[in-house]
């Protein structure tokens, strides 16, 4: 590996994951794991395999389709973990066992309730066992930027003594600061005789607005080669450092980072929609690099610079990143092949031919409905199809609704539960009030509404509204997402979706609070 090349984790499928409501099916991590791929990212961690029976068949499903990154699973410094790791992630082409623990003093005695010679020894023990069985081991030492330094510098020894290829340092909790966390990294490499034999790397937090900012730093100070990072940022609490943010800013400021990634980065732009429609968390519009408005100039001053010469308030193009894939691209006479091969070029698989026949037929409903479908319209499309399980415990039949001017607003809905019709009617403060309201007479979920979201997936009145319904109940909190050119309908859709999460047997933790 040169000394100049960066490599890029994505761990959106992991701790991405362990946002409230952002929990991902299997099939909707196969759709994700494809994209990055597709982008080049250099390693996927797929998920946590001991956390579940669904995220292990999930790591290892991924491992199974992905042949051009290296899948990595997070495994607890413990034997079962770990080999539960192994057992998802031998079928990969390249894999690799990324296992962690505490060595910060409050973690080491409020959470894991050992001594730092306990933590020393289970670090060692674990990076041994998951060598025996894969050459690739990344070893993180949990709160490493509250770590006491010389504590660390003796974890850290040990467990590349043991064989670990990787050593990565998380600021847990977002509480470095760049030119210390660079220092930090810088001061870990050379204070450790053997940091020569693995390559270091960085996972930040976002709690302080600086997870991106501290990986560089660690970069341009400490010398770490390696950033974990997701797709818009995702994660728990504030988020981890974003993808998109750390490739393009290693890429637009090449003269000052002196290094490169081998990221495809006209594919980023297509990969945060999928992100953002699969979990339902919406990006916001000035976000850097995938925002709405990322490339959109309303002054006059900049207005008239760009069109004289983009260079004046450009410093990449919107090209650079895939804003480009928005086009006019099919319509109602459109054919079953222009479709597919759209969706393929959009970079779009799905499962079986009945797939394919199902979403060619909600295009073809679409296009009655619209008369120009878009890329993004696509997308919305296939993530609607892919949210909906043969297994469904509730099912819209149909519904409708009356609102104007003096009048309270009124719904009636029909729902299919496990086969039998059942109807109500409600009324509310708005047509969407009365709508949920009439699936709750029915439901009687109990659960509260935690967010409601309305995004139009288009420009223009013909838009299709995407709804984001995130729903908790018991300390389970989901997402339901539901796509439409009628708002009401829309909406009645992802909260049935977000229902049928909690119904689901599949329960999805958070790996680290199971210690």
């Amino acid at each position: 590996m040169s000394k100049h090349k960066l490599i890029i984790f994505d761990t959106t499928m992991r701790d991405g994951e362990q946002s409230p409501g952002a929990s991902m099916t299997r099939d909707e991590k196969l759709r994700i794991a494809r994209a990055l791929e597709r982008m080049r990212v250099d390693v996927i961690e797929a998920g946590f395999p001991a956390a579940s029976n669904g995220d292990f068949e999930a790591v290892r499903a991924i491992a199974g389709v992905v042949r051009d990154s290296t899948v990595a699973g997070l495994c607890r410094a413990n034997d079962r973990d770990i080999q539960r790791g192994i057992d998802a992630l031998k079928g990969a082409r390249s894999w690799r066992v990324h296992t962690f623990i505490a060595t910060s003093p409050i973690h080491m005695e409020k959470k894991l309730r050992m001594s730092p010679e306990q933590v020393l020894e289970q670090a060692k023990l674990a990076v041994r066992y998951a060598r025996n069985a894969c050459p690739d081991v990344e070893f993180s030492p949990e709160d490493g930027s509250r770590s006491e330094i010389d504590f660390l510098c003796r974890v850290l020894e040990a467990v590349i003594d043991e064989g670990a290829t990787t050593i990565n340092i998380p600021d847990t909790v977002g509480y470095a600061v760049p030119q210390q966390f660079g220092e930090l990294i810088r001061g870990l490499r050379s204070r450790i005789p053997n940091s020569d034999k693995a390559v270091w790397s960085v996972h930040c937090h976002n709690d302080l607005g600086m997870a991106v900012a501290n990986s560089l730093a660690a970069v341009m100070i400490g010398g770490a080669r390696q950033i974990e990072c997701t797709i818009n940022g995702l994660g728990e609490r504030a988020g981890n450092a974003s993808l998109e943010e750390i490739v393009m800013a290693v890429r637009t400021r090449k003269d000052f980072f002196g290094v490169e990634t081998r990221l495809d980065a006209t594919q980023i732009v297509p990969t945060s929609r999928l992100v953002s429609q699969i979990t339902g968390f919406t990006v916001q519009p000035n976000k850097a690099v995938v925002g709405a408005n990322a490339f959109a100039h309303a002054s006059g001053i900049h207005q008239d610079g760009v069109l004289k010469a983009r260079q004046t308030y450009e410093i990449m193009t919107a090209e650079d990143v895939g804003w480009t894939t928005n086009r006019i691209v099919l319509g109602k006479l459109s054919g079953r092949n222009a479709f597919r091969q759209r969706l393929k070029e959009i970079g779009v698989e799905l499962e079986s031919e009945d797939a394919y026949n199902k979403a060619f037929q909600r295009f073809k409903d679409l296009a009655d409905k619209k008369t120009e479908i878009f890329d993004e319209d696509l997308l919305a499309l296939v993530a609607q199809e892919a949210g909906i399980s043969s297994d469904e415990h509730w099912k819209l039949v149909t519904m409708s609704q009356a609102s104007g001017m003096g009048e309270r607003p009124h719904a009636a809905v029909v729902l299919k539960e496990n086969g039998a019709e059942k109807h109500a009617e409600s009324q509310g403060d708005g047509p969407v009030d009365a709508t949920f309201k009439a699936i709750e007479a029915i439901a009687k979920s109990g659960a509260d509404l935690l967010l409601y979201s309305v995004n139009a997936v288009t420009q223009g009145t013909e838009s299709q509204g995407e709804v984001t319904v995130r729903l908790g109940r018991g300390g389970r909190i989901v997402n339901g997402v539901g796509a439409d050119t009628d708002i009401i309908v829309a909406s009645a859709k992802a909260y049935i979706g977000a229902l049928n999460k909690l119904e689901s047997k599949i329960e999805r933790l958070n790996p680290q609070h199971q210690l």
